[in-house]
């Protein structure tokens, strides 16, 4: 009589997340983990910290309350998730469609133009001379169409295919989570006291709300270095020391870095060895990842001042189209269809096509932007100045927090992973921080002069390796960082 659960919810708390048909009995305080027998025999043998659950019932508090609270929190980030997402979607289908009308009013202006070109060439000729000329003008117009601009448009077609792939994927997981919470939620508000239900739902939930603090970008894990190596990127036709302004890593492991001083682009395959090059019009800054096997790159001297889209293409690298910038350039990002471009001063947002949508951000006095990051999400964006200061925005462009530590120097680089850690580097004391995803607090100092940073000017992680990337000024070397 007094048992509020019903049969189903008890036997869905006690059953086993790997294997379905066994029930829960131990925990692994090693992995933080629930385990069934079969779990113990396969995975956890080895491990010396496995107690049985009913011997935690009493040491391990659990409060429900908040956990409630927690939940609903969690539930909440994850729906307004998934509205972004499919936001976003729709966004890119109107950046395709813009896109093919621009091209095709470039035809019909190439058209009228040599059309009119034929008309006030035509005094002294005859109209059969005259209409022969302007079909041959207009096929050729056709031609380069064909073969120019309609590449263009299924490459970017097959760049929004790929976007909308990742997000479809995402909205999934968002759906799943949010049922997940959504269950546990209205276990946790009638469990009763059943204090070995109450312990299993406890761990249950606060895993589930890992799951979704990581899909939201809110990872508070901290990276510990394990290891460090070096690798040589230079190549023979380099004429002098590589700069490594900005990296890059594809979803298969391969990593782009960038060569401001020698105006390159080096693809280095998964044991960090230059499989390809690829030489760009003027000094390349920065660069960011498009689709699973394109990037853009931020290229600025001079009066050149342009975003170069590249794909990496059975190991090498070839170049795509193109669009210009109207300001100086020094830090580029992308998050689901969404370009964001720092200049010296403010921070742009523009359309993968190149249509600027917004100015988010321009600084004061003698404050600057240099590089820029985005949430996984993209509700918080992130800009570093070389005066020692990290500014985190919400979407909108409003000043959410600001970090300034001596420690760091002059800040440089900066990167965000997949789970929304904070990376940043600074150049003097050279040194790489992990700062929380809030943009508040540093978490922990990675790397510093003593294991061989020396003005480190570009940071990036590997989901892939499990590896924190660096590189740096006047060195051929990057190094990489294992880490955990």
């Amino acid at each position: 009589m007094k048992w509020p659960l019903s049969k189903k919810i008890e036997n869905y708390l006690l059953a086993c997340t790997i294997h379905n048909d066994e029930q829960l009995t131990t925990y692994c305080a090693g992995h933080s983990q629930l385990c069934c027998s079969k779990c113990v025999e396969l995975n956890h043998s080895k491990c010396s910290k496995m107690t049985p659950i009913s011997e935690l019932t009493n040491s391990q508090p659990t409060d429900l309350q908040g956990l409630s609270e927690e939940l609903e929190t969690v539930m909440g980030g994850i729906k307004s998730l998934q509205i972004n997402q499919e936001a976003s979607v729709q966004s890119l289908q109107r950046t395709y469609k813009e896109h093919g009308a621009v091209m095709i009013e470039q035809l019909l202006g190439n058209l009228n133009t040599n059309i009119d070109k034929c008309c006030n060439s035509s005094v002294g000729t005859s109209n059969k001379n005259l209409k022969e000329e302007m079909c041959w003008s207009v096929l050729l117009i056709l031609n380069i169409f064909d073969n120019i601009t309609v590449k263009e448009l299924n490459k970017m077609k097959d760049e929004v295919i790929s976007i909308k792939g990742s997000i479809t994927s995402s909205i999934h997981k968002c759906t799943s989570l949010h049922n997940d919470l959504l269950q546990l939620l209205e276990i946790v508000q009638k469990i009763g006291d059943n204090k070995e239900l109450c312990l299993i739902a406890s761990i249950k939930c606060k895993h589930i709300i890992q799951q979704a603090l990581t899909l939201l970008g809110k990872s508070g894990k901290v990276f510990k270095v394990q290891g460090k190596s070096e690798y040589n990127v230079r190549i023979p036709s380099d004429s002098v020391t590589c700069d490594i302004t900005g990296i890059c890593v594809l979803p298969d492991g391969q990593v782009l870095v960038v060569d401001s001083r020698n105006d390159n682009v080096k693809l280095l395959n998964q044991q960090y060895q230059v499989v390809s090059h690829l030489d760009v019009n003027a000094w390349p800054f920065d660069i960011c990842l498009i689709a699973p096997s394109e990037v853009a790159v931020l290229v600025d001297a001079s009066n050149i001042y342009e975003v170069q889209f590249i794909t990496v293409n059975q190991g090498k690298l070839v170049p795509g189209r193109k669009f210009q910038l109207q300001h100086e350039c020094r830090g580029i990002a992308h998050q689901n269809g969404d370009l964001f471009v720092t200049s010296r001063k403010e921070l742009y947002k523009y359309t993968l096509n190149g249509k600027l949508i917004c100015r988010l951000y321009e600084a004061l006095g003698n404050s600057n932007v240099s590089r820029c990051a985005v949430s996984p999400t993209g509700d918080r964006l992130y800009i570093i100045s070389w005066h020692n200061k990290l500014l985190t925005l919400a979407r909108d462009g409003t000043l959410l927090a600001a970090y300034t530590d001596p420690a760091l120097g002059n800040l440089d680089s900066l990167h965000v992973t997949p789970a929304g850690q904070v990376l940043v580097c600074g150049g003097w004391p050279s040194t790489v921080q992990q700062v929380g995803w809030e943009g508040e607090s540093k978490l922990a100092t990675l790397a510093t002069q003593e294991d061989g940073v020396r003005w480190p000017w570009s940071v990036c992680y590997s989901s892939t390796t499990s590896s924190i990337i660096v590189g740096q000024l006047r060195d051929h070397n990057i190094l990489v960082f294992r880490v955990e």
